[in-house]
């Protein structure tokens, strides 16, 4: 692992006593574990990119046709 980084975070005074609250539980630290929400945060961001470079080869719809789609099949 690199070394860490310095950084100042501001919160909202009820979100850091809720992260201390959480830290003493887990016996971790406040600063691992913003460290670990955000590296759970990236890597759903990377799984939505991989999702939407997956979905791009499908074809696509367009509102009007799906509508009619429905229409036709007695849906709507």
């Amino acid at each position: 692992m690199a070394e860490p980084k310095r950084t100042t975070v501001y919160l909202d005074k009820n979100i850091h006593k809720a992260l201390k609250l959480k830290a003493l539980e887990v016996d971790k630290s406040v600063s691992e574990l913003i460290e670990s929400y955000i590296k759970h945060h990236l890597a759903e961001d990377f799984e939505d990119m991989n999702t939407i470079k997956n979905r791009k080869k499908e074809r696509s719809l367009s509102y009007d046709s799906f509508i009619s789609t429905l229409k036709k099949d007695d849906l709507i």
